[in-house]
């Protein structure tokens, strides 16, 4: 029984030897693994401005989420923290704004619809209004995001929607007559823009497939 007792005392005295080397080898690899003193990082400048596939030409339509259709009037640059930077001149008419958007964060615009989007925003014009049986205020928030996303035809389901066939007020509350104002006005522009035509011509054929009857046929 005692000569047993010696073995076990000795195997655990070369696992501990064994633990030691381990740690001290870690250690020594981690100090050859850090740089000295002297050496410093590289430092890479930045020259010029990262840009996207995408480019727009002067006069192009584009369209910003936020605000609309909007007209490039002028592509320029300026040079910021020794970075040379591109940006466009964005003319939201409706608004008498002027964005200025920089070439490398162009993601937020999109080109204006083209006429087979338009066709299909009239299709959706012309279908019957989806009401959610949920709250004003929770809906009002829909709506709105759907108007600020920037797509066209998001901007076609919130016209038809909000759509009381009628320009008469008492119709609609304050809240709804100004989000489908502002929706109504948004796609109105974007279709002045693409199909090249007067605005009162676009209302009319809008009001035509949303069946509205205005003010002055009602009298």
């Amino acid at each position: 029984m005692p000569k047993k007792k010696k073995v076990k005392k000795i195997k655990k005295k070369k696992i501990i030897k064994k633990v030691k080397l381990k740690s001290t080898t870690k250690v020594e690899d981690k100090k050859t693994s850090i740089g000295g003193p002297d050496e410093k990082p590289e430092i890479k400048k930045i020259k010029k401005q990262p840009t996207e596939k995408r480019v727009y030409n002067l006069k192009d339509y584009v369209v910003y989420p936020k605000h609309g259709v909007g007209k490039i009037t002028a592509i320029e640059k300026a040079t910021i923290g020794e970075i040379d930077i591109q940006f466009y001149k964005i003319l939201i008419e409706k608004e008498k704004l002027v964005l200025t958007v920089p070439i490398n964060q162009q993601s937020k615009l999109r080109p204006i619809a083209t006429i087979n989007q338009i066709n299909k925003c009239v299709a959706i014009l012309k279908l019957k209004p989806k009401i959610k049986r949920t709250m004003w205020s929770r809906r009002a928030q829909e709506y709105d995001q759907k108007i600020n996303s920037g797509k066209i035809y998001e901007l076609a389901e919130v016209v038809k929607d909000l759509n009381k066939n009628t320009d008469i007020i008492a119709d609609q509350s304050y809240s709804e007559r100004q989000l489908f104002e502002k929706a109504y006005e948004r796609l109105k522009s974007e279709f002045e823009a693409v199909l090249k035509v007067s605005a009162d011509e676009v209302q009319k054929k809008m009001d035509k497939a949303l069946g509205r009857t205005s003010l002055s046929e009602a009298q």
